[in-house]
């Protein structure tokens, strides 16, 4: 008896093409369930890149107004002027932003963000606004059109 199920034992050998289909349908459902997951995951770190980029802009105007010296009026500030105050500026937000200079003394971002298929654009922006932003908003701060379609 035991030589034959030694002999059963050895004749099994790799799979049957049944419990290789199943294994194969079981990789496919799991596939089309993390694709779609991966792909919003990747869409919504582009727009924090977007986003840590107009803050990091507004940052370096803090540190452009606090370290030169500055004028009364002076209302903005242009990407030429921060360009010693940023790291690889320029790859994602376009060259022709502005940081205006309000009345109460902060600064607001004027421009386009754009990394991949997400672009951004700031209309006097302050971090406050940017970080207060919805996630997939296309302006910051938000339109009245775009806060009514989300609703």
């Amino acid at each position: 008896m035991l030589k034959k199920m030694k002999k059963m034992l050895k004749n099994e050998r790799g799979l049957t093409l049944v419990e290789l289909l199943a294994v194969i349908v079981i990789l496919g459902i799991i596939a089309a369930i993390a694709v779609p997951s991966i792909g919003n995951i990747i869409e919504k770190s582009r727009e924090d890149a977007v986003k840590a980029e107009g803050i990091q802009v507004l940052n370096a105007a803090k540190l452009y107004v606090s370290s030169e010296k500055i004028t009364e009026g002076t209302t903005s500030i242009g990407a030429d002027q921060l360009k010693d105050y940023l790291d690889n500026n320029g790859d994602i937000m376009q060259s022709g932003y502005t940081v205006s200079i309000e009345e109460d003394n902060s600064l607001a971002l004027t421009g386009k963000g754009k990394k991949g298929s997400v672009e951004i654009d700031f209309t006097k922006a302050t971090i406050k606004d940017i970080n207060d932003s919805a996630k997939g908003a296309t302006s910051i701060p938000e339109t009245e059109t775009e806060t009514k379609t989300k609703q």
